[in-house]
């Protein structure tokens, strides 16, 4: 199976995904970040590099999910293609980050890849406020991240809210962030299991 976590920057994906691997004996693949070469670059200017960007992110997931599909094992990936497109690249267009050109060029190959390829089986939604990714920006400390804008923030998770409300291509799972530390609270983490275990296993 291919089990997805979708959320904003600083949501809980990658600690999310882990948590899940190990407790599943799922194998986890986590976003390309420190490998990302334009990440950093893109933080400084975001105008000129978010085209690179986002291709970078879209043939990044494209190639590890046609992986997937040739496995045997389940897998749990930190992030999915759909949010490159449907969140960060329809962000930047719209901040006027990403030129009409380069827009429609990326949306094309979006639809090209995701015509080759299957949804998750479960996508598991992390929503957070914008002070929870905040708080857990800083705490991580990536130093490319500190200063990302918080209607930057506010606007990503705008649309996340109007993404998951169209989402029809599977099953999914919210899990309110701010309500639930499952970094930090056992009992947390537990509930998500429980209710992951619950999609899989068609108990509701």
């Amino acid at each position: 199976m291919h089990i997805a976590i979708a959320g904003n920057i600083g949501s809980g994906k990658t600690t999310l995904a882990g948590l899940l691997a190990k407790h599943y004996g799922w194998e986890a693949h986590f976003e390309e970040v420190d490998e990302n070469p334009y990440l950093p670059d893109f933080y400084e200017d975001m105008k000129r590099w978010s085209f690179n960007l986002q291709v970078y992110f879209l043939n990044s997931r494209f190639s590890q999910i046609v992986k997937f599909r040739q496995l045997e094992h389940t897998v749990v990936q930190d992030r999915t293609i759909y949010e490159d497109a449907y969140i960060f690249a329809t962000n930047l267009y719209d901040m006027g980050l990403m030129s009409k050109r380069d827009f429609d060029n990326y949306l094309s190959l979006f639809e090209l890849m995701t015509s080759l390829i299957q949804p998750p089986d479960l996508l598991i939604y992390l929503r957070a406020s914008v002070p929870t990714l905040v708080r857990q920006i800083e705490l991580r400390g990536r130093s490319y991240e500190a200063g990302i804008r918080l209607d930057y923030l506010k606007r990503l998770n705008e649309r996340y809210e109007g993404w998951m409300m169209k989402y029809q291509a599977g099953n999914v799972l919210t899990v309110n962030v701010d309500d639930n530390d499952f970094i930090k609270d056992p009992a947390a983490l537990s509930a998500i299991f429980d209710k992951v275990d619950a999609k899989l296993h068609g108990l509701f």
